[in-house]
């Protein structure tokens, strides 16, 4: 795509770039501190998981046309169903990655079933829920996402010391009195509203990229977590910035192209890493 720098500049005088760079960038911002946590924890396909929830949710939605509330009803139905892997997880037979395929698989089978049945079908985009549209965020949709992106960073700024305690060593964290269970739940929530936010910019399918790839290449450098959560933070603002004016030049999804920044970072990162291991051992 052929374009000089003053038709450049000019993209960001309309709208809605500006608001995809707003939702986008505080989005990315929450994505990254909670990916850390659940990395960590080996909660990374949680995201994932939840993902394919948000896509029931919204499919429903459309299909009812409620397609204007379609952040509110998701956002309870992500959050319970947070809830439900967790206690799956810890006091149910059915744990880790087959308590997240047997709700994910479940609720997607049911988004795509009541938008292929109903009589409102032809208004649920299904390409869009799948890989995300940013460019295509609304005006009514930016104070939303700020105002709940606010929330979840307020959170964990005020509960980082014990969000940093149950990451690490939940049974000390227990032994200290730490609530461990209600903590982890807190951890659930915030990255359930954060997933219903971040579906509108990357899909049910890229979203746990955000998610996961900040925190792992932060990893590659960083030993401590107070580095990694900053690190896995201006990572992640970067790469949004960069996929966005990708998709502006060269036409490309911005979603995949967001992906596609990460991933180039992270294998930077693992080679500087590698590089650095080798001088070492020396």
């Amino acid at each position: 795509m052929d374009m000089t720098f003053a038709q450049f500049l000019d993209y960001f005088k309309l709208p809605f770039i500006q608001y995809a760079f707003i939702v986008g960038i505080i989005v990315s911002l929450c994505s990254s501190l909670l990916g850390v946590s659940l990395v960590l924890k080996r909660y990374s396909m949680i995201g994932d998981g939840l993902s394919h929830v948000g896509f029931g949710t919204l499919a429903v939605a459309s299909a009812l046309n409620l397609t204007n509330q379609s952040m509110f009803i998701s956002i309870p139905v992500v959050v319970l169903s947070a809830f439900l892997l967790l206690r799956l997880n810890e006091n149910s037979k059915i744990k880790g990655d087959s308590a997240i395929a047997l709700i994910s698989t479940s609720a997607l089978a049911i988004g795509y079933t009541m938008s292929y049945t109903s009589t409102n079908s032809s208004s649920v985009d299904v390409c869009n829920f799948m890989f995300g549209s940013l460019l295509t965020i609304k005006k009514a949709e930016v104070l939303p996402s700020i105002l709940l992106s606010v929330v979840v960073l307020v959170i964990f700024v005020f509960f980082y010391n014990r969000i940093f305690a149950v990451t690490f060593d939940e049974t000390f964290a227990k032994a200290t009195g730490t609530k461990s269970g209600l903590y982890n739940m807190l951890i659930a929530f915030l990255t359930a509203v954060t997933i219903v936010m971040g579906m509108k910019i990357m899909g049910t399918l890229l979203i746990s990229a955000l998610i996961i790839f900040p925190a792992l290449t932060s990893m590659r450098l960083c030993k401590s977590f107070k580095g990694v959560v900053v690190l896995s933070a201006i990572i992640s603002i970067i790469c949004c910035i960069a996929g966005i004016v990708a998709g502006i030049i060269l036409g490309t999804p911005t979603g995949s192209s967001i992906v596609l920044c990460n991933l180039v970072l992270f294998l930077i990162f693992s080679v500087i890493a590698s590089c650095i291991k080798r001088k070492k051992a020396v």
